[in-house]
């Protein structure tokens, strides 16, 4: 079964993409991968004479839109019709970047004239990486080599901060900024690529946090927030040695879909191995729910703070407090919570916070 990876490259001005780019492409040739390069559609559309100060934002984010769908959907006809049977596809800035260009408004204008959504618009890629420009950390480094930049570095860390906010809520969205030289950059950029591909395994190390409830109200204005509704059902047993579940995450209605499988290999780290599915895929799976566990259903919150991601579920039958989720690097990592987080102690390893408990008690 051809397996093809949907992965987005983006970043603020000057933040190593072409770099990243060439080195994700040589490294996955070489082990035998298919990759193709989706070219940034701002760019194409500059170099081409499409100018932005000639039209009004919604008309030339509607016009680069369509246009970086078409472009989208001519490599993955080519993905699927390619021999290999590991396919990457690496989008150098996807059509979610588009929004951090515009007012909420706008985006919504070119969500409606471009019969778009934006949820399906941000899953539709399976991870993200954000590289963060070097305007934020590496200054000395920032420069204008780009006809297409024309930032200044307080511009650059705007635009970087605000495309940071637009990606939030995507399932895997990861951060690579400058706390080392550049080669160090790269590499955890392959570090997180690999991850995503599962070479050798996915693991993931998360620290759970269990705080107190915070004010969403107060804290949506402080922050920039995703906001989804989430039903995770467990399956039965199948003999792999893996706990399998399904997911589906959304808002408003417009839902995705995902089947997770995950094992144990210490108290911090798991193997998962996550794919998105169709909805009919989904419906098919919720047959082998295992009917010993409950549907756990939570809102979670999204939201970046120093370049660390946080997944933050609210459970309905919990009124005081909350869980924080923080996936990070490295097992020892120290986390720094924002102001609006009132930590009441670390719950990684306590069973009465884990999902499969819960869906276990709840009700009893």
């Amino acid at each position: 079964m051809k397996n093809i990876w949907h992965i987005v490259i983006t970043g603020g001005p000057c933040a190593g993409k072409t770099t990243a780019f060439g080195t994700i492409e040589q490294e996955l040739t070489e082990k035998g991968y298919k990759v193709f390069v989706v070219p940034e559609t701002f760019t194409d559309m500059f170099n081409g004479g499409i100018k932005l100060s000639e039209y009004d934002t919604v008309t030339f984010q509607a016009m680069l839109m369509r246009f970086q769908l078409a472009k989208e959907a001519t490599f993955l006809e080519a993905a699927e019709k390619i021999s290999n049977e590991k396919v990457v596809i690496l989008y150098d800035r996807g059509l979610i970047d588009n929004k951090a260009y515009m007012t909420e408004e706008q985006f919504n204008a070119v969500l409606t004239d471009t019969n778009q959504n934006e949820t399906e618009l941000k899953e539709r890629y399976d991870a993200v990486i954000h590289l963060v420009t070097a305007a934020d950390g590496a200054e000395k480094y920032y420069s204008l080599d780009n006809k297409a930049r024309y930032e200044t570095v307080e511009q650059a860390r705007a635009v970087d901060k605000a495309l940071m906010g637009a990606w939030t809520g995507h399932p895997h969205l990861r951060v690579v900024d400058n706390s080392t030289d550049f080669k160090g950059k790269i590499n955890r950029v392959m570090k997180e690529i690999y991850a995503i591909l599962g070479v050798p395994a996915p693991l993931e190390i998360e620290r759970k946090y269990l705080i107190k409830m915070p004010d969403i109200e107060e804290m949506m204005k402080l922050v920039k927030c995703s906001k989804s509704d989430i039903i995770q059902t467990y399956l039965c047993d199948d003999g792999s040695g893996f706990e399998r579940r399904i997911r589906q995450r959304g808002t408003d209605g417009s839902f995705t879909y995902y089947y997770t499988t995950k094992q144990r290999i210490s108290d911090l780290v798991r193997i998962e191995k996550e794919r998105k599915i169709t909805e009919r895929e989904y419906l098919a799976l919720l047959m082998e729910t295992d009917a010993n566990l409950k549907m756990i259903k939570k809102t979670r919150y999204c939201f970046m703070w120093n370049n660390i991601y946080y997944e933050l579920d609210i459970y309905p039958m919990w009124k005081d407090v909350a869980i924080v989720e923080v996936e990070v690097s490295d097992e020892n990592q120290e986390i720094a919570f924002p102001d609006f987080i009132e930590v009441k102690r670390e719950v990684t390893n306590e069973l009465p916070y884990k999902n499969y408990y819960l869906a276990q008690t709840m009700g009893k």
